[in-house]
């Protein structure tokens, strides 16, 4: 009886606020306000949703459904119901930073151009069909929001309006953290904003996981197989938010929220079908690479001070092959890509010894109780360790001397960021304190760290300075400087105080790149001591 009377008062109260609202609205038919009240135009329109959302939670009931089955999901027994006497209220066109004139038309076709022409091709066209920006102003101001603030960090000429599209970017996300309102292109915005945001990459990737989720992108792979395309369209997007969960997962050494469902398992299937093309094949590669780099993660945890103990030796080597039959099935399968050049195949190959890496680099867990002997307590996680090393002089070394891969450093997403800096701090620290234990030349690792500092020299000097690849330079510069092996040179950093103050939203996030000489490189989870500073937004740092 009490909850009755609950609800008949909500509804009672609703009903009152609707009739309020009609005759505001006669009295001032034309819409307008005064003057001086526009000037809360942004808080007003946050208060209007909010108040929306607000109404909708009142006119909604929970019922237990009759028609739930034995076999169901446990949840389904309970079904939301909206109270049939109360009218449902359809939002208007969201309004979007071009109609709140944040940016104008013409600067957001810009941004979208950069983004459409180039940047989305390196990440597999997450906008799958959208080919206007009027199409993606249409379905989600978020959406459109993320891809002007990333378009302008890789713009020079378009980049004096990320700061402003960044902030607008943010207070999306923000409200659409508990709106019940979501659609895919809002899982697309997440995406973009964790592929390339290192500032909000962790929260925008856990959101995008819950709003896939919760609109059931997993499930869209069984129609998929059978030719569907809006399930092909769902499926494939599941994928991106996979891979970019997995992303996250490694680079800030915490557990993946997405797991392997049938969609992942079916990856391989999912290629077979009439709607696949050649974007899918690499973004499958994608899948395929993380989900054994996310079975590592699962085997081995995060106690860098922990070393592998001899019965796990055999599961580590199988993921050595694992990733060796990877690459040996992937490794020729691309040519040259219209809009990306060779960088489908040079990425197989840059994913490869970055996953090879990270595995490999566990040899060096608790290796310090071992310092005494200056050996390792086993030929075998010897071998592994040495084989850690020639992956990241792999890596550092196909970078300077590739002038396509440099070119694309302003553009690829933040895995490959930390993967240049991961592969230069886990050099100069093998190099300084295991020099006699592992096999390496050591001047020239040293040489090849010298080199790397120079090209990142040389190609963030046009970055954006919100860039986080212009901050690894300058941060590995200054680790180099603190080693006194060899000679070292002199570098002309691009000086970050030449640019014009960083606005104060962005104090802090570049912490961890001025302490980076105290990261526990041998093991990536540590971005490691560092990436727990590892500068997310202030805002978003406290609930993360």
């Amino acid at each position: 009886m009490l909850l009755e009377d609950d609800i008949r008062w909500k509804h009672n109260i609703a009903e009152k606020i609707r009739r309020l609202e009609g005759i505001m609205g006669s009295l001032v038919p034309d819409g307008s306000l005064p003057r001086s009240e526009s000037q809360g135009e942004d808080d007003a329109s946050a208060t209007s949703q909010h108040d929306v959302a607000t109404t909708q939670d009142q006119e909604q009931t929970w019922e237990v459904d009759p028609k739930c089955e034995p076999s169901s999901i446990p949840a389904s027994c309970i079904s939301e119901m909206r109270n049939p006497e109360a009218p449902h209220v359809i939002p208007s066109s969201r309004p979007t930073l071009i109609t709140r004139e944040i940016v104008s038309l013409q600067e957001a076709e810009n941004l979208f151009k950069v983004y459409h022409e180039r940047l989305d091709h390196l990440l597999y066209r997450i906008l799958g069909d959208h080919q206007s920006l009027d199409t993606v102003a249409a379905s989600s101001p978020l959406l459109t929001a993320a891809i002007c603030t990333v378009a302008a960090l890789h713009s020079r000429s378009l980049g004096h309006l990320f700061e402003k599209c960044y902030r607008e970017f943010r207070q999306l996300v923000a409200a659409t953290t508990l709106s019940k309102e979501h659609n895919a292109d809002d899982v697309r915005g997440l995406c973009i904003g964790a592929f390339w945001l290192h500032q909000l990459s962790w929260a925008l990737a856990g959101t995008a996981v819950r709003i896939a989720l919760e609109i059931k992108l997993n499930h869209g792979i069984y129609k998929a197989l059978e030719g569907d395309r809006v399930a092909y369209m769902q499926t494939r997007l599941y994928y991106l938010v996979y891979v970019c969960d997995h992303h996250c997962s490694v680079l800030y050494g915490r557990p993946p929220m997405s797991r392997d469902c049938d969609s992942i398992k079916a990856a391989m299937r999912f290629l077979e079908t009439e709607n696949a093309t050649e974007d899918d094949v690499r973004l499958v590669t994608q899948v395929k690479i993380w989900s054994i780099s996310a079975a590592v993660f699962d085997t081995f945890g995060v106690d860098v001070d922990a070393p592998v103990p001899p019965h796990k030796l055999a599961q580590l080597r199988r993921f050595s092959i694992s990733l060796d039959t990877w690459y040996a099935d992937w490794s020729d399968r691309f040519g040259p890509n219209e809009k990306v050049g060779n960088y489908p195949a040079k990425g197989v190959g840059l994913h490869f010894h970055f996953a090879k890496l990270y595995l490999c680099s566990h040899a060096f867990r608790g290796v310090q109780k071992y310092a005494h002997t200056k050996s390792f307590p086993s030929p075998e996680l010897e071998e592994i360790a040495n084989t850690a090393v020639l992956c990241a002089t792999s890596i550092l070394g196909v970078i300077t001397a590739d002038t396509e891969l440099q070119s694309l450093l302003n553009g690829l997403p933040l895995c490959f960021d930390t993967m240049i800096a991961f592969a230069v701090v886990f050099l100069l620290k093998v190099a300084t304190n295991y020099s006699e234990t592992v096999t390496m030349d050591k001047n020239k690792i040293i040489s090849l760290v010298d080199r790397t500092i120079t090209m990142l020299q040389r190609t963030t000097s046009s970055m954006h300075r919100q860039h986080l690849l212009v901050s690894i330079g300058s941060g590995v510069r200054k680790l180099r400087s603190k080693f006194h092996e060899g000679p070292a040179q002199t570098y002309e950093t691009p000086s970050l105080s030449a640019s014009p103050a960083a606005p104060e939203l962005f104090s802090g996030d570049l912490e961890w790149v001025e302490s980076i000489s105290n990261f526990d490189l041998f093991n990536l989870q540590a971005p490691l001591s560092g990436l727990d500073p590892w500068p997310l937004d202030p805002e978003f740092h406290a609930t993360l």
